[in-house]
């Protein structure tokens, strides 16, 4: 009979490799020239953007009336696409800070892209508040300055609310990113043979000399930044749900709305980790590094925010219905079998159904299937913010101003541009930066901590 010794830890890195070899594994496709494959996808990327640039040209010289938004559906896919992005950037903060704060070990492997991808989200987020207001050269308004006009901000608006919560947590994000970049950056810096590298590596790593000092400072100022991160992570997406939740519209009034869009934005940003990282690994020979095991719980952290995510479904039908409100009752029977059943359904199949399939440790360890359903889940995910904006304005309290929203040809591009944006820096990071990092795998591989028998 065969029996599991749960007090030995499962090695974060597979096999026993020096300190040498993580350099140079994990500083080789810097130190490489991009192959035809790499410009192969940049082609793609840069060509979903250049759709994605058409589009927002000719929202801008046309006027709004290009996209699909009518009335009564004022909100179309810039606030779809909006939440979807802010979403996608919570994994990211999570992985590095929470598990950081947990000393979950097995995230060394992942943090790092993790971080990059939070900040390539939220870069790609911050597009569609300025072009959903229909005038982004009045942007500048939503800001609180002091100026001649007289103006203030309106501290009602959820919109301003937005500004703050995602400008902060991009500010935090990057700067906890840059942090963890620093003895990154040193040894790229001790080892790089070009001038002009080695200059730019000296630059921004700060002058750091891997010293016991160094360390320490640092070891203090990431614990701070994560401490500071953690909150971040549950508060952005809070806020980002108080654009429904404040409403009095049937469907977006309630208060499950922020451990709601919590739950889900950590189920999409995990989804969108996983889905890249399968790429990366296999690409770059990351296998010992990012392995089986760090993926397989990634997928039970998916699992358990799927179930959340379902719970939050079932409780939105309970709550309409014991509340006897028939407005909220209508609009959830007219999410479900009215003219949006496709989407709605959909979405709980993506988000629900097969996100349950990893309940079987086959299909938790399984490359090909964990991958689709990574890609399920995110569509899953961006139709039940579709789901959310659309279905409760279509139909109001009117019956005679219902109207059925259609996106047009320019809402579609600017949804595939923002995909090209967001993979174009993704690319462009795996070539210029480490994706993982070489201090954190450093320091859980065999023989790093004798006490532990190098776990």
């Amino acid at each position: 009979m065969n029996t599991v010794d749960y007090t030995q830890e499962v090695p974060i890195v597979e096999g026993r490799p020096t300190l040498q070899e993580i350099n140079e594994l994990i500083a080789k496709p810097l130190d490489t020239k991009p192959d035809k494959k790499f410009y192969i996808a940049l082609a793609v990327t840069l060509s979903m953007l250049t759709l994605g640039v058409i589009g927002l040209g000719l929202s801008f010289y046309y006027g709004t009336g290009m996209w699909g938004n009518n009335n009564p559906v004022g909100w179309g896919f810039p606030i779809v696409n909006f939440v979807f992005w802010v979403g996608i950037g919570h994994a990211g903060t999570l992985i590095s800070a929470i598990l950081f704060l947990f000393r979950q070990k097995w995230r060394n492997g992942i943090a790092r892209f993790a971080e990059g991808m939070t900040i390539f989200a939220v870069m790609t987020a911050g597009i569609f508040p300025l072009i959903h207001i229909g005038r982004p050269w009045l942007a500048g308004y939503l800001i609180p300055y002091p100026n001649q006009h007289s103006l203030w901000v309106d501290f009602n608006s959820p919109l301003v609310w937005d500004v703050f919560a995602v400008s902060t947590y991009f500010a935090v994000s990057f700067i906890f990113w840059y942090v963890g970049l620093i003895p990154d950056l040193a040894t790229l810096r001790d080892r790089a043979t070009s001038k002009i590298k080695k200059t730019v590596y000296s630059l921004f790593s700060l002058g750091w000399r891997h010293s016991n000092r160094h360390w320490q400072h640092y070891e203090m100022v990431y614990l701070v930044l994560a401490g500071f991160a953690t909150p971040l992570v549950l508060s952005v997406h809070t806020i980002v749900s108080f654009d429904f939740a404040v409403a009095i519209l049937p469907g977006w009034h309630s208060t499950i709305f922020p451990p709601y869009f919590v739950a889900g934005a950590v189920f999409s940003g995990f989804a969108m980790v996983q889905n890249v990282l399968i790429f990366i690994r296999k690409i770059f020979n990351y296998e010992h590094i990012i392995t089986i095991n760090t993926l397989d719980r990634m997928n039970k952290i998916i699992i358990l925010t799927g179930s959340m995510v379902g719970y939050a479904y079932a409780m939105e039908f309970f709550t309409a219905w014991y509340s006897g409100v028939q407005p909220e009752q209508f609009t959830f029977i007219n999410r479900a079998f009215g003219p949006y059943a496709w989407a709605y359904w959909i979405m709980v199949s993506c988000n629900v159904l097969f996100p349950q399939l990893f309940w079987f440790k086959k299909i938790r360890r399984s490359i090909p299937i964990m991958f689709i359903i990574a890609v399920l889940v995110n569509v899953g995910m961006w139709f039940e913010r579709f789901v959310i904006t659309v279905t409760s304005l279509s139909r109001d309290y009117l019956p005679s101003s219902w109207a059925y929203f259609k996106p047009t040809f320019v809402d579609m591009a600017i949804l595939i541009g923002s995909f090209g944006f967001f993979f174009t820096w993704v690319l462009l990071f795996t070539k210029s930066l480490p994706v993982v990092s070489i201090a954190e795998i450093k320091s859980v591989i065999h023989g790093a901590q004798p006490t532990h028998e190098g776990h």
